[in-house]
């Protein structure tokens, strides 16, 4: 599938993002956010999160590497954030297969970390600062394999 480009994204554009990205892939459940430190990633995944009935706090999961959230009409939510990873053998420490392979959202920060892993197809979301402040998200299936989780 062709890569999606939505340009001039500011803070209050993010909630209709969700929207509208969930929308072109609502059968997905794994999402990875590519980005530099501070591009918006985890601000994304709150508004992403708050789109699919989460309620409480949505906060970067950098020390324990996945926070579970409920959703209001049941089910979780589960965010990752993989930049304190050295080795893959951590996420399988985690058991990354079975958030992966729940069938619930899992939203994650720093996919590049375990790349190797990511062999099936998923939605790949970059996010790049423009000179102006705005953000610029690319979109697009990512991934290889058969079959997705």
């Amino acid at each position: 599938m062709r890569e999606r480009i939505f340009n001039g994204i500011g803070p209050e554009d993010l909630a209709d993002l969700a929207v509208r990205l969930h929308a072109l892939y609502p059968e997905w459940s794994v999402w990875t956010f590519y980005g530099e430190m501070g591009a918006g990633k985890t601000t994304f995944i709150q508004a992403f999160c708050r789109m699919l009935g989460v309620v409480e706090p949505v906060l970067s999961p950098t020390f324990s590497i996945v926070n579970e959230y409920a959703r209001a009409g049941g089910g979780a939510v589960y965010h990752f954030d993989f930049y304190r990873i050295n080795r893959l053998e951590e996420a399988y420490d985690i058991g990354y297969e079975t958030y992966f392979f729940s069938g619930e959202p899992c939203l994650v920060e720093w996919p590049e970390r375990i790349e190797p892993l990511l062999d099936f197809p998923h939605v790949r979301v970059d996010v790049v600062v423009e000179a102006d402040g705005s953000r610029t998200f690319k979109v697009r299936e990512a991934g290889g394999g058969d079959e997705r989780p």
